[in-house]
């Protein structure tokens, strides 16, 4: 039995560190969203639901009061900020390709090939789900990101973006925002 445990089991730092990480993941399943962003160090107010990945969560610089849904991806091997009071649905965000890799059957751990670039999104922003936002992308304070979105190149501030790719079809101002809050409160009565 030990000789099968020895064969399954590789003892290895890459492998023991890997292994701590699945067993972070699956204990993270019986945690509340709270609970949840404290075990992955988190800062105060974030939230995140089950079945989330946080890849190279060691290169991940997270703000207060995030909030993160279900099935999200956040691969952070190339460095990955989400600002403060952003929201994230269900959605891909890459800060790596391995396209190349790929076609150059260079499909192994570190080649060449593997392109890592950070991803930046902004503070007070909503990224709706479903949406893939590509590796070094930066989304400016105060966006919108609209379902099935495929964010392929910079977002401005004030943006609301829509489509594959996404495009940018309103910049918000000031007038545009204060409307938006008169409507909920009237909404609310």
């Amino acid at each position: 039995m030990k000789d099968l445990i020895t064969e399954l089991f590789k003892n290895d730092e890459e492998n023991n560190n890997l292994r701590l990480y699945i067993l972070k993941q699956f204990v993270s399943q019986v945690m509340t969203d709270r609970e949840r962003a404290n075990l992955w160090g988190l800062p105060e107010g974030c939230r995140i639901r089950e079945n989330s990945k946080i890849i190279s969560p060691e290169k991940f610089v997270c703000g207060s009061h995030v909030w993160i849904g279900e099935h999200c991806i956040l691969d952070a091997s190339g460095g990955l900020e989400i600002g403060d009071h952003t929201t994230i649905g269900f959605s891909y965000i890459w800060s790596h390709s391995s396209i190349m890799a790929n076609i150059m059957y260079s499909n192994y751990p570190g080649n060449e090939f593997i392109r890592r670039r950070k991803t930046v999104i902004g503070k007070g922003c909503y990224i709706s789900g479903p949406v893939v936002v590509y590796p070094g992308i930066t989304i400016g304070d105060q966006c919108a990101i609209l379902p099935m979105s495929v964010v392929t190149q910079d977002v401005p501030n004030l943006s609301i973006v829509s489509g594959n790719p996404g495009k940018v079809i309103k910049t918000m101002d000031e007038a545009y925002i204060q409307r938006k809050i008169e409507e909920i409160r009237r909404e609310t009565i």
